[in-house]
């Protein structure tokens, strides 16, 4: 089957789209990419990444950017296509009028998310939220099928389209372990892998140092989401304490995981973040390292269950530096929280798992 991938926003080496799905399918299919960032066109584990150009602006992108990603995928003529992006919505509804088979794959809750966008006031988010939502309600009943990111999107959408399935952004095996690291040898730091931003806990993160006591230091891998944050972070008292090293590849991250006793993920409690499963919990699971997680209901039936970290309160920096203290102050139990994490991948919350998923629910769709 000639199958086509569409983002307009996403990097074209996005692990959830590129390093997983995509790499996944074109063991059986002829898959291309389709993406809008202007590093041109090239061939990449037998993967087509045909580039459509970048626009500055929001509105540019939205507008002009998805009618090219649209011109382009009439041109490649496939079976079937699979977008990831709301903003290709209308595209895929367009397709869907050609008579193309068409997933659209629901990173996000996307009504859930609009609450989170600083730059719009309360009023604005309710009037987009709302409108958004109905939009998702005349639109996703269309495609052929939808694929969720997490098993809470995965049942909003099952009332709306049957064919409806959730690919978790589970981790691929051993890719971020590093078998021959050893917890003596480890560096006493605690680490935050992602992009850097107000919701995501930054400010809180920085703030806990202040009520270490314990020589712990932190170290992050990842950009700022603008200007204006970055420079109010690195205002803060206790930015110099940081090791902010900024973006690092996959490799890169392994090495860096390796060498840390706890890995950090405290988004703030939003409508969006609360039922979401973030990447970075199981990526930390599997480098074998025990997980800092903020303490929803959701997060803690994953950390606390599995016995692989702790969960905190992401907004009370003393609670998230008690966090760092303990597992600093206590290796063994440390060490044990990573090897339960660890396995836990191993088990259940792994790649191998949802590429299977993935497979099966292609072969249904494209019968």
């Amino acid at each position: 089957m000639k199958i086509t991938h569409m983002t307009s926003v996403h990097p074209r080496f996005d692990t959830r789209i590129f390093l997983k799905e995509c790499s996944a399918l074109q063991k059986e299919h002829e898959v291309s990419l389709i993406v809008a960032d202007g590093k041109g066109n090239e061939i990449k584990n037998n993967i087509a990444i045909i580039d459509v150009g970048t626009l500055p602006g929001r509105l540019n992108r939205i507008f002009k950017t998805t009618h090219k990603v649209y011109k382009k995928a009439l041109e490649l003529d496939s079976d079937l296509y699979h977008f990831h992006d709301p903003e290709l919505i209308p595209i895929g509804l367009k397709l869907k009028k050609k008579g193309k088979i068409v997933i659209f794959d629901s990173h996000e809750d996307v009504p859930k998310q609009i609450f989170g966008k600083p730059y719009l006031n309360k009023f604005t988010k309710i009037i987009i939220s709302t409108l958004f939502a109905l939009y998702e309600k005349y639109s996703t009943p269309k495609f052929d099928g939808i694929i969720t990111a997490t098993p809470s999107i995965r049942d909003k959408f099952l009332k709306l389209n049957n064919n409806t399935i959730d690919i978790n952004n589970y981790p691929i095996l051993g890719e971020l372990h590093n078998k021959h690291a050893k917890w003596h040898e480890k560096e006493k730091q605690v680490c935050y892998v992602g992009g850097i931003s107000d919701i995501r806990g930054i400010a809180e993160m920085v703030e806990s140092l202040s009520h270490l006591t314990t020589n712990t230091t932190m170290k992050l891998a990842g950009n700022f989401s603008d200007n204006n944050l970055e420079n109010k972070i690195k205002s803060m008292k206790n930015w110099h304490k940081i090791d902010a090293l900024g973006f690092l590849n996959r490799l890169e991250t392994k090495e860096f995981l390796s060498k840390s006793i706890a890995g950090i993920v405290l988004y703030h409690p939003l409508p969006n973040h609360i039922d979401a499963q973030p990447n970075k919990i199981f990526e930390y699971m599997s480098a074998g390292i025990p997980v800092i997680a903020s303490n929803f209901p959701l997060w803690k039936e994953i950390v606390v269950k599995n016995h692989c970290g702790l969960c905190v309160d992401p907004l009370n920096p003393k609670e998230i530096a008690n966090a760092i203290d303990y597992l600093s102050n206590n290796p063994d139990i440390a060490e044990e929280m990573g090897r339960n994490g660890l396995l836990a991948v191993n088990e259940k919350y792994n790649w191998d798992i949802e590429q299977n998923k993935l497979n099966n629910f292609y072969q249904h769709i494209g019968r």
